[in-house]
């Protein structure tokens, strides 16, 4: 009696094809640049600091207003050096610890840098949407306005009008002191900001428009308003992501400069720019001083640098990887 050998196929294991939404893609690709994660983790850590300044100069035991008198001597050169009790030291001329200046500073500069880019932005945001959806007179009379603004020299106008301007906002009772000199550097940063990304995302809605979906939404009888809402926005977060990122220290390093040149705050507060401004005038007798507080700034602003740049090969459905 022949026997034969059953052969018994295995089963096949059906693997089930999940697709990728785009912001799961461009997450995939972010996680892979390990240079854009670690920008990303200095980054958050930063904010972070600087949000909570009061609770971690608590912890480590400094205090932004102390005078060390005691620790200076007659050229008001400190006579002590990095320390366990100030970490990195105190600042020639005042005798505060150094440390907790620039925490306290970061939160007036991030915090300038912060409403500059949500307030142009926005207002880019908006105005490129309805001079690319409607063209026409009236993206005609956007983009003069545009141009009308880009032919500015922003730096020198600021100049020009810190003093009047301040003084304008004080006399109406908006703010006093360094809080009206917050509010003009934003409205003005802001005021000069604006244009360029507005053109950006003009060009973006000009090709959006032209889409399917756009066309559907228009042929089911969505309103002008749902359309730019719920259509055209959602798929401009890409590029305005990337703008934030490159924004933010950008305007970070604006208020530094303005603020270094004595248009920005004053003290007795304190900023990164007030702090590289001190800094310059001990920079021989004590060159640290200046290397921690021009390094803090350089740190923070190749850290959101490097932060947009990843973000931008993430979002670019091009990108070669």
């Amino acid at each position: 009696m022949s026997t034969k050998s059953e052969v018994k196929a295995a089963p096949l294991s059906v693997v089930a094809i999940q697709g990728r939404s785009p912001r799961q893609i461009a997450w995939m690709r972010f996680k892979r640049n390990k240079v854009g994660v670690g920008a990303a983790l200095v980054s958050v850590t930063l904010l972070l600091l600087s949000l909570f300044a009061p609770l971690v100069a608590k912890i480590i035991g400094v205090d932004p207003d102390t005078l060390h008198l005691d620790q200076l001597d007659s050229s008001g050169i400190p006579t002590i050096g990095i320390s366990l009790h100030h970490p990195f030291g105190i600042i020639p001329g005042t005798g505060r610890d150094f440390l907790a200046q620039l925490l306290y500073g970061s939160r007036i500069s991030f915090l300038i840098a912060i409403l500059t880019t949500l307030t142009s932005l926005t207002i880019g945001l908006f105005v490129g949407i309805i001079g690319g959806y409607f063209r026409g007179r009236i993206d005609n009379y956007l983009g003069r306005t545009t141009d009308f603004l880009l032919a500015f020299p922003a730096f020198f106008m600021i100049v020009a009008l810190n003093q009047p301007m301040v003084a304008r906002i004080e006399a109406a009772g908006i703010a006093q002191g360094n809080s009206a000199r917050i509010i003009f550097l934003v409205f003005f940063l802001s005021f000069f900001g604006w244009p360029g990304f507005s053109r950006l995302i003009r060009s973006q809605v000009l090709s959006l428009r032209e889409r399917e979906f756009v066309t559907a939404a228009q042929a089911m009888g969505a309103t002008r308003w749902r359309v730019m809402t719920k259509e055209l926005i959602p798929n401009l977060w890409a590029p305005v992501i990337v703008v934030v990122s490159l924004s933010l220290p950008g305007y970070l390093a604006a208020e530094a400069v303005y603020s270094y040149l004595g248009l920005g705050v004053q003290p007795p507060a304190s900023t990164w720019g007030i702090l590289l401004s001190n800094a310059t005038r001990y920079v021989t007798v004590m060159p640290s001083f200046f290397l921690v507080a021009a390094g803090s700034l350089v740190l923070v602003v190749l850290a959101f640098n490097l932060v947009g740049d990843a973000l931008r090969d993430a979002l670019d459905p091009r990108a070669d990887r």
